[in-house]
């Protein structure tokens, strides 16, 4: 595929990244000489110099034999503009643009084809929501992604030293084989898709695919013990976090809200009937003693400062918080910061990459989720008749080494595979795969199952 991105900041840069790696012709746009020259030194891909909204640029670039372009720069009418000319230049391709102005996602109709044309719209601060969310759900948990509607739920946690799984091979696990698929582990910052004669070991970050009922169940076997969520502190009011305030105002959950500034404290106040909002400044120690840190089930550092973020998690942590979400924005810090005794990293660039990759991956793909480290994806695909993957046991289908389907959604079913798993024509499948073997599971998810 030939994908043009405009853009070339952490976004763009890591998508761009991500697609050179598997051989796409990649092609950068960006006016910022700084961020061309980290690209031509870092990526083996095409750039150019200059703004993408100038129709001469776009077809320099090759726009009008483009099969997508990627609208990815912190400007929302950047982004806007530059799938407008990209729809009159080359009304075939796909467009995807990066919005985050709450008043452009409310008129729907202002991206429809016989208006912008644009194709899909990503919004990071929604999914960032959305994710934060999910993780209160399962407090023990570094990570949560729902696929099929919250049916079926990807689970990351951290396996601790006392835990009755350490140790153990996968294959002694007799019991609960039709309850859950062990579909990762992330090892000393290497992602291995594990087999049953590999063993969980102390401090693993594992990932396993549940089915949303059975989750409870699921998580006492790995001795997690589900925890009512009472008290949350959100620091940051900005407009991811009042999102969040404003899901959670709906809730049952006691819920507090500080930022520094007076008038969107004011504003927000007049929004929120539950929630409490607190002008102040949350890297206050006293002011966190006050707020009873120490009682809080989860502390969300979510203002604009990463650095500020990552302070006041670890200042809460000390205070004895259970639990923090913190936000941080410069991909490159995510495994430092969960070096540092961090719980979870929230990104809403991550989020971004992880939205748009869903679209730019081949065959009938629903859903992308990057997991830890981005080496390895966990994808959602519908199976289609024409494809030889169905309707055999899944033993004897060619699925790449390093590649494991973790859950088979059927109708209302929902089945966690084994061997003799049989794939039927319409069937959801959860597919676990390393970063290497994508463009293979690609070609075997768009040769087999669709015809162009």
């Amino acid at each position: 595929m030939k994908i043009i991105i405009v853009g070339a900041g952490e976004v763009g840069f890591n998508i761009a990244q991500r697609l050179s790696e598997e051989s796409h012709d990649v092609v950068l746009i960006d006016k910022d000489p700084q961020k061309i020259k980290r690209i031509t030194e870092d990526l083996d891909v095409q750039v150019f110099l200059g703004s993408g909204t100038s129709p001469r640029l776009l077809k320099e670039s090759g726009v009008e034999n483009a099969d997508m372009l990627v609208a990815a720069t912190d400007s929302d009418e950047v982004n806007l503009i530059a799938c407008l000319l990209a729809r009159n230049l080359n009304q075939y391709m796909l467009k995807v643009a990066r919005v985050r102005n709450q008043e452009y996602l409310q008129e729907k109709e202002l991206f429809s084809q016989q208006s912008l044309g644009i194709d899909h719209i990503i919004n990071p601060q929604s999914v960032m929501v959305d994710s934060i969310l999910n993780l209160m759900e399962v407090p023990g948990a570094s990570e949560v992604i729902d696929f099929v509607e919250g049916r079926v739920k990807l689970i990351g946690f951290t396996v601790k030293k006392d835990s009755p799984f350490s140790g153990r091979r996968l294959n002694s696990f007799k019991g609960i084989e039709e309850k859950l698929l062990l579909g990762a582990i992330v090892r000393e910052n290497q992602v291995v898709i594990p087999h049953g004669s590999d063993a969980i070991q102390t401090d693993d970050l594992i990932y396993i695919v549940v089915r949303n009922n059975e989750l409870n169940h699921v998580l006492e076997l790995f001795d997690i013990k589900e925890e009512v969520l009472r008290r949350v502190i959100i620091i940051g009011a900005g407009q991811t976090g009042t999102a969040l305030a404003m899901a959670l105002d709906r809730s049952k959950v006691n819920a507090k809200i500080i930022d520094k500034d007076s008038d969107r404290c004011a504003s927000l106040a007049e929004k929120l009937e539950r929630v409490i909002v607190i002008k102040g400044d949350g890297a206050d120690r006293n002011l966190l003693r006050e707020e009873n840190i120490g009682d809080a089930d989860f502390l969300v550092a979510i203002t604009g400062d990463e650095e500020s973020n990552i302070l006041i998690s670890l200042l809460a942590k000390g205070l004895g918080a259970k639990r923090t979400i913190t936000r941080v924005s410069k991909l490159s810090y995510i495994p430092l910061v969960s070096a540092i005794g961090i719980d979870t990293v929230v990104s809403p660039r991550m989020s971004a990459v992880r939205a748009i990759l869903q679209y730019i991956r081949r065959g009938k793909i629903i859903s992308v989720a990057p997991l830890k480290g981005e080496r390895a994806e966990v994808i959602e695909a519908e199976a289609l008749e024409t494809s030889d993957i169905v309707n055999i046991p899944l033993s004897k289908v060619k699925f790449p080494k390093g590649a494991i389907v973790g859950a088979i959604v059927r109708g209302e079913q929902i089945i966690i595979p084994r061997g003799d798993s049989i794939i039927r024509p319409k069937d959801h499948l959860i597919i676990f795969a390393l970063e290497q073997v994508v463009p293979k599971l690609e070609k075997l998810l768009t040769v087999k199952l669709e015809y162009f």
